[in-house]
Formats: structure tokens, C-alpha cells, sequence
């Protein structure tokens, strides 16, 4: 199937690890002209490096506004326009307590708003104008990841759907992605794996296909949903967790 998205302009936020990094990898490997940030300058590099030139990165905090319009707008001015964002990142956060919250709410919801926002002017502007959040299974149900990780994917979730209602007029689709349990040796996953061999058994086993997602298989669904292959397809949830979820979505 062609996803038709050689050339498209494509902007990813937590682009330089993990899930953020597939996705890049995934639509470069499409033909698209991509552009990502991420914390840390040296994953920036390393990403810019291992992908030969095919993409091109900054070190970004989307906990502030006005590096995320700044840098929304260098990256629309480099490519010409934005077809397509992709807000990845997450805090990661859990604990009740306030600052653990407020690091959180930063980090996961107004990174992605500010976000959205400085490139919406960019995607009015664009023939197929899309955004894919990503979220979580534990935004749809109450896991050990609910405080405050899951109560702000669940807000993705109703914000990517307040956005496909507002803005299917301008020709915008949004969608999100919620994964279930991902596995890269250097996240979450791989550091319970190390530090917590029994929890770690105790989650693997609950995946009814035994085991846990790759990063590129979560990639693969977002590159699907920014595509025109998903050109009538706008405010679902799409779920890559493996059954991990029981819930039936209706």
C-alpha cells in the first residue's frame, strides 16, 4: 500500500528514543522530510547521525512555549510548511505528589497543546493536514501507571477528539495512538526488566500474546493514521496493545 507520504513535511516532538525515534525512522523510510526534537542534545545528534541526513533535529524543552514556537516555526520555515505532527513526548510521571503532577501536566498536556497550537496556522495551510498524538492504554484503563501518567493520557485522549471535531472543517484530521506495553532496552520497560525481575515477569505475563510491543509496531500506527491510506479517518483512539485492554470500545 502506498501511504503516499513521500515529501510530506513532519514535525516530532520526543524524537530521539523509544516510540518518538521509530516514528522518525518510520517516516523518513516513507520518502517524508523529518524534523524532531527531544530533550537532550546528544540524543539529537546520535538520531541525526544514525539516520545520515535523511532527518534533522534540536534540542527542545516542550515544557516551554516558546521554544516549542520557535521551534515549530525554524522547522516550517526548513521544510516550507507542516503537513503532519506528531506530539510523543511524556514525563513518565507517577506519585501524588504536587510537583510530580504539575512536571507531568507540563510535559504531557501543554507540551502537546503548545504544540498543536504553533502548528496549527501551518496545518490550515496544508492539503493533508494531520496530527497523531500519542497516548496510552493507561489513559482507557486503571493500571499501576493511573497517578498522574494515566489521568493526562486519558486527557490526550478527549483533547485529540475535541481537536477532530474543531478542525474537520480546515481539512485537519487527528487521531491518537494508545500502546500497551512497549519494550526498548533503554526504557521504562527494560529498567523494570533490570531492577524488578519478578514485576517485570508478573506484566509480561499479563499480554495475551506474550509479549510486549516494539516501538516500530506503534510507529507503524501512527504513520497509518497521518497518511492518506486514513484520509476519511479522524477522532478515533487506535489501540496497539496486544489484548492487553479488556474493555470493548464501542
Amino acid at each position: 500500500m502506498d501511504l503516499q507520504l513521500k515529501q510530506a513535511r513532519v514535525l516530532v516532538s520526543g524524537g530521539s528514543r523509544g516510540i518518538g525515534r521509530a516514528i522518525v525512522e518510520a517516516f523518513a523510510a516513507e520518502g517524508a522530510r523529518v524534523a524532531f526534537c527531544a530533550r537532550g542534545e546528544a540524543g539529537v545528534r546520535a538520531t541525526e547521525a544514525a539516520l545520515a541526513g535523511a532527518v534533522f533535529g534540536q534540542a527542545v524543552d516542550v515544557t516551554d512555549p516558546a521554544q516549542m514556537a520557535a521551534w515549530v516555526e525554524a522547522s516550517a520555515e526548513r521544510l516550507g510548511g507542516v503537513d503532519i505532527i506528531v506530539p510523543n513526548v511524556s514525563a513518565l510521571a507517577g506519585g501524588g505528589d504536587l510537583a510530580t503532577w504539575r512536571r507531568a501536566f507540563d510535559t504531557d498536556l501543554l507540551g502537546t497543546v503548545s504544540f498543536f497550537n504553533a502548528a496549527l496556522p501551518y496545518l490550515k495551510r496544508s492539503p493533508a493536514g494531520a496530527v497523531v498524538l500519542i497516548s496510552s492504554v493507561s489513559g482507557r484503563e486503571v493500571d499501576r501507571f493511573a497517578e498522574p501518567y494515566g489521568v493526562l493520557k486519558a486527557a490526550l485522549i478527549h483533547y485529540g477528539k475535541t481537536l477532530s471535531a474543531r478542525h474537520a472543517g480546515d481539512g485537519i484530521r487527528v487521531n491518537t495512538v494508545s500502546p500497551g506495553n512497549v519494550y526498548f532496552p533503554e526504557g521504562v520497560w527494560g529498567s523494570i526488566e533490570r531492577d524488578s525481575p519478578e514485576l517485570f515477569a508478573q506484566c509480561l505475563a499479563a499480554n495475551p500474546m506474550g509479549r510486549m510491543a516494539r516501538p516500530q509496531e506503534v510507529a507503524n500506527a501512527a504513520l497509518f493514521l497521518a497518511s492518506a491510506a486514513a484520509s476519511f479517518t479522524t477522532g478515533c483512539n487506535f489501540l496497539v496493545d496486544g489484548g492487553l485492554t479488556q474493555g470493548v470500545q464501542y
